[in-house]
């Protein structure tokens, strides 16, 4: 298990990239945009670098729902690979069986 510490940590992250997503990505497209003068484009880097470090994107960690465990993520069932295997030797996850051969 996680420490509990980190797990609010990333969800803290994860609501601010929430709050500041629009106004991030309206500053993004008018740096995107090549038709932008000098000026604009200046300012908006400039409000772009006032926002929170934590609202950026890359900063949130894919961690397991059920653990935290931050390591190993598989993305489609958001669990670790070892709390996948354990629930999935249980039976618990539908549509998922141990191969043999």
């Amino acid at each position: 298990m996680a420490k509990k510490s980190a797990i609010q940590r990333n969800l803290k992250r994860v609501r601010l990239i929430e709050k500041f997503a629009a106004k991030r990505a309206s500053l993004k497209a008018v740096l995107a945009n090549p038709e932008t003068p000098d000026e604009e484009f200046y300012k908006a880097q400039a409000k772009l670098t006032k926002l929170p470090k934590n609202s950026s994107p890359i900063r949130a960690r894919n961690r397991c729902s059920v653990t935290g465990r931050p390591r190993a993520y598989i993305g489609k069932f958001g669990l670790s690979r070892l709390t996948f295997r354990e629930l999935a030797t249980q039976g618990k996850i539908p549509g998922v069986t141990k191969s043999s051969w």
